[in-house]
């Protein structure tokens, strides 16, 4: 079986934090491919390109789907090195590791008998959002039964994550002279109590042991205020809430907007992912990760962040994170275990050949 690791080091040293630099990269992968003797569709969307590329066949599709974008690095981290077994650079883990690892896989298994159609899908805007990659190509029906997104789990199976609302509020005070301050009221002062007291509403406080604690809300931006001697009149705020996924985003919003004095609008929202753990895929997937891992017991958990698997829900795909072991994406030393990499893909290899059928 191909070696993923060199593919790897050319991704890395790709700068993919653009749209340019996005785009160049999956050129590179749609032309890796086909020179492998597989069939590409090149898909382009308000100038983003992506690419889907088939093997197998049958009733039923498993998507592997890995986004090539990273977020911005230093010069130095285009530079991927391998020391100690860890090799280093910006997307080494984040994620492309993962779409190495399915690159190969699929250009290993392109002649052999797999019972499911596969479906590689290698997009560019993952860590803007998904919305020009994943979206349309959910949305234009390049969809799955179950759905394998290759970010970095540490070899678990991350089977729900939590919904995303973001939220921008407008909040209005009295002006008055900085020095007598009583005889105003303080926009910023009400914006950071309001936030005091979202954070006490009942869906704040709701846990879903054992997958999740509470949502996490996170007071991401504030602006108020003009000069240093007049009381704020205004003030706006945004929150980024991420919500467990049995709760109703409508019945968040409403129990803010019964508490607040101001406007608040929703920037985005973005579902959960309610993947069941008896799900057949899922305990296929996990047998592959037994037999090709030292690993004596795989992780099932869920994910405080979002991936692209949020796309395929409302489309009945069951989705899942699952990808190697690394450390600090997005970070200075962002990293990846050279040995999980091959083990990911030896996974991926036995799960498309033996447990697809689901």
């Amino acid at each position: 079986m191909g070696d993923p690791i060199p593919l790897l080091e050319k991704l890395i040293e790709i700068d993919s934090s653009t749209k340019e630099g996005a785009n160049e990269a999956i050129d590179f992968c749609g032309e890796w491919l086909e020179n492998r003797g597989l069939t590409v569709k090149r898909i382009e969307n308000n100038g983003f390109h992506m690419l889907v590329c088939e093997i197998g066949q049958g009733d039923n599709t498993i998507v592997l789907n890995g986004h090539i974008d990273v977020v911005e690095g230093e010069e130095e981290q285009f530079e991927p090195y391998i020391n100690e077994g860890k090799m280093y650079g910006r997307g080494s883990v984040d994620m492309k590791a993962g779409v190495a690892s399915m690159m190969e896989t699929v250009a290993q298994l392109k002649d052999r008998d797999i019972t499911s159609k596969v479906m590689l899908q290698i997009v560019p805007d993952e860590e803007v959002g998904g919305i020009n990659g994943t979206k349309y190509l959910t949305d234009n029906g390049y969809v799955g039964e179950f759905i394998i997104c290759g970010e970095p789990t540490s070899m678990g199976i991350a089977i729900q994550s939590k919904g995303v609302l973001q939220l921008d509020f407008t909040i209005r005070g009295e002006p008055a002279h900085g020095s007598r301050p009583w005889e105003g009221d303080n926009a910023i002062t009400k914006a950071y109590n309001l936030f005091e007291d979202i954070l006490k509403l009942p869906f704040a406080t709701e846990t879903a042991e054992p997958m999740y604690g509470k949502p996490s809300i996170n007071f991401a931006k504030i602006k108020g205020g003009t000069v240093y001697n007049k009381v704020p009149a205004a003030c706006e705020m945004s929150l980024d809430i991420r919500y467990l996924p049995e709760q109703s985003p409508d019945e968040i919003f409403k129990q803010i907007q019964a508490i607040i004095e101001g406007n608040v609008t929703i920037h985005m929202h973005n579902p959960p992912v309610k993947t069941e753990e008896d799900n057949p895929y899922v305990q296929a997937l996990k047998t592959s990760v037994t037999n090709q891992t030292d690993l004596e017991k795989v992780a099932i958990f869920g994910q405080h962040g979002s991936s692209d698997g949020q796309f395929f829900t409302k489309y009945g795909g069951a989705a899942v994170e699952f990808g190697p072991v690394g450390h600090d994406w997005h970070g200075e030393k962002e990293l990846v275990y050279v040995d999980s990499v091959r083990e990911y893909q030896k996974v991926l290899k036995e799960f498309l050949l033996n447990g697809s059928h689901g």
